[in-house]
């Protein structure tokens, strides 16, 4: 038995003692096996280490005396990390305890383990019967190690090897061995060595998988999200789940580092419908009241900060009813940040670290600060986006001016009803363009953006613009377009004629496309920017109202204050996004704290005092309290996975996302639930109506 201050010290160390690599240790473990009184020590018999000094022992393990680097027997007593005690009758004990199902990981051995005995579990990823030779490659999440069955191995074991299956479930020991010569897998980490195995043992028997996670040609994603417990087995998914796991601990790291404190707030919460749409939860307890799932944390952190947690940092789970696309997910975790006197400089440098930290530490790329920045109003002129994708050049061009001075009716039309004349040129590809990829291109704006066409000119050996209109156009304008993109032979021009929106909304889809068609960046590639002071409101031009860009609370730059009232289209928030690729990777805003400003923003998008004493009542209390100025930042935890991880589809960096239609295939939720439940809440189903042809 152990002591009383040994017994919590006791538990764990009982998974080193059995075999456990000490991480940041020279110590490579011994696998645990039963200890004889007669063994002879040349390395510790706790650790693996080398004894310092070596000495050997032939008599009983009672009368070892001997250390390593991390353990020390002395006597009666052990030692263990320079401050574990133990009874040497309790150390016995432990030792010869029942050792753990397997010494290794299918991805741990490597030669320096040669002539160890260990025994390896996991998964058959394949199996091949070469002439009475089973050849065996056991999987886990580490790697693949290939084991070797034979005669030596045992009748038992080798006719049990000889029946394994794929994904069929096994445990295998033996000696590890140098592979022979010409068989050595440069592929595999463990690809030098083998098992040769001496006892084969299925654990569990794997029924035909609907398909395997070794297959080259990966299944339709409904079928892999419906068997997502087969489909996480796939090397590919269990390295982007591992790459989430140590972005997220590099969070926490960090921010910990700096002095911020991880706080957790309520799921259940009050409906504050503003934006997207609340998921409800209905309360059995207060009938007719209903709870909302949280969009974000967005209010309590703020109160947060009124109660003086100055640096609040959070994983928090979000959920937003809305319609999803490859990028959106209706319930996902972000990276919550909140910071008391501060201004958006100190939160965009906070981040600005924390970017350099993940991407030094999981993709080796070195970012120098401060990363770029530019303004909304910039990033919709130059790029038709606010949240650009700067691997690459192919910046917007307006030749609206230009336009208003040709008779071509396609371009002074849209100028003489205020809209725009823009336009991309690719340079030097021109060739590559036949008429049939121009019309694909021209029916792309048309279907996705609702762009009325698509006009192109190509630069000919002369320098001339040449296009089916080119010759509604006069001499002068098509000499200034060529000046104005500085247009050289083999370049080809893109244009759009329309309103603001739809030229912005076109040319950045054209642009992403053609990046991508094109290849005008490198696979793995990354780049980091900021885009700031984006507007305070946007009009809804069919209720005739404002509504807040961002949130209620945005505050906006000091010097707009003046004209929030009169000019609210002119005001600028302190609000800024985060780019990752062309993604908005996170964003936030400087919070307003104080109830006059507040009041006026309220009056601006119309709620009332009642309106909203009834939905932010609670928070609008605490601003009253002494509430600092403050701002935060909230990051996409599954967009930062997905653009780290150089994925396309935000669900392949969730371990059991929700498909398109906001469903879960393997759980078949959402489900109907029993009557009972229903006559519990007071809740009642209406059958909804017919659709009619």
């Amino acid at each position: 038995m152990l002591t009383g201050s040994m017994k919590w010290i006791g538990i764990r160390t009982h998974p080193v003692v059995a075999g456990v690599r000490e991480t940041g240790r020279t110590c490579t473990s011994l696998p645990m096996r039963p200890v004889s009184h007669e063994t002879s020590y040349s390395n510790c018999p706790v650790s693996g280490n080398q004894l310092h000094p070596l000495r050997r022992c032939t008599r009983s393990l009672a009368a070892f005396t001997g250390s390593c680097k991390i353990c020390r027997i002395r006597g009666t007593e052990v030692t263990f990390l320079g401050r574990v005690r133990l009874r040497r009758q309790d150390f016995e004990s432990i030792l010869r305890s029942t050792p753990l199902l397997r010494t290794h990981t299918c991805g741990e051995l490597r030669s320096e383990h040669i002539g160890q005995r260990v025994t390896l579990c996991g998964w058959i990823d394949t199996s091949r019967d070469h002439g009475g030779t089973m050849f065996i490659d056991l999987r886990d999440r580490y790697g693949k190690t290939q084991c070797v069955a034979n005669v030596d191995s045992g009748e038992t074991s080798l006719e049990v090897a000889k029946k394994l299956r794929g994904e069929d479930v096994a445990l295998i020991s033996g000696v590890v061995s140098h592979r022979l010569e010409g068989k050595i897998n440069a592929k595999l980490a463990t690809g030098e060595i083998e098992i040769r195995a001496d006892e084969v043992r299925l654990l569990n028997r794997c029924q035909t998988p609907p398909f395997f996670p070794n297959q080259d040609e990966l299944p339709g994603e409904d079928l892999r999200l419906k068997y997502r417990y087969i489909d996480l087995r796939r090397e590919a998914m269990q390295k982007t789940l591992v790459l989430r796991s140590k972005i997220i601990k590099g969070m926490r790291d960090y921010f910990a580092e700096h002095n911020f404190i991880d706080v957790e707030t309520p799921i259940l919460g009050r409906s504050t419908p503003e934006g997207a749409r609340d998921y409800l939860v209905p309360s059995r307890v207060h009938w007719g009241h209903f709870f909302a799932l949280p969009q974000s944390p967005q209010l309590y952190k703020q109160i947060l900060m009124v109660a003086g947690y100055d640096r609040y940092i959070q994983v928090a789970r979000c959920f937003r009813d809305e319609d999803l696309r490859a990028d959106r997910q209706p319930e996902f975790t972000q990276l919550d940040l909140e910071m008391s006197f501060v201004d958006a400089e100190d939160i965009i440098k906070m981040i600005d670290g924390l970017m350099v930290t993940l991407a030094k530490d999981l993709l080796n790329i070195d970012l120098q600060t401060p990363l770029p920045r530019m303004t909304y109003d910039e990033a919709m002129r130059r790029f038709g986006s606010d949240a650009p994708d700067l691997r690459y050049g192919m910046e917007i061009v307006d030749c609206s001016d230009l336009a208003k001075q040709s008779e071509f009716r396609v371009f002074r039309g849209a100028v003489d009803a205020n809209g725009f004349v823009r336009g991309l040129k690719i340079d030097a590809r021109a060739e590559e363009f036949s008429r049939k990829r121009i019309d694909e291109l021209t029916e792309f704006v048309k279907h996705d953006f609702a762009a009325k066409g698509l006009a192109w000119f190509r630069v000919e050996p002369d320098g001339s613009l040449w296009s089916p209109i080119s010759k509604n156009v006069e001499p002068p304008v098509l000499d200034g377009l060529k000046a104005r993109f500085e247009a050289k032979p083999g370049d080809l021009i893109l244009l759009l004629a329309d309103s603001w929106e739809v030229t912005c909304k076109g040319l950045n889809g054209l642009r992403r496309k053609l990046a991508a068609e094109l290849k005008l960046y490198e696979p793995g590639q990354m780049h980091f920017s900021w885009v700031v002071e984006f507007p305070m409101f946007d009009h809804d031009s069919e209720e005739n109202r404002w509504v807040a860009t961002h949130h209620p609370f945005t505050a906006p730059r000091p010097k707009d204050l003046a004209k929030l009232r009169d000019e609210p289209a002119a005001c600028r928030a302190q609000a800024y996004d985060l780019i990752i690729n062309g993604y908005e990777a996170g964003g936030g805003t400087i919070r307003i704290h104080d109830s006059e400003t507040q009041q006026v923003v309220f009056d601006l998008l119309g709620i009332s005092p009642e309106m909203a004493v009834n939905r932010f009542g609670f928070l609008l209390d605490a601003l009253r309290y002494g509430a600092p100025p403050h701002g935060g930042i909230a990051l996409g935890i599954d967009r930062v996975v997905m653009l780290f991880g150089g994925l396309d589809n935000i669900r392949d960096c969730i371990a059991f996302p929700k498909t398109q239609r906001a469903t879960d295939l393997m759980t078949e939720a959402p489900g109907e639930v029993e009557s009972k439940q229903m006559k519990e809440l007071h809740i009642q189903i209406e059958t909804p109506p017919a659709k009619t042809k």
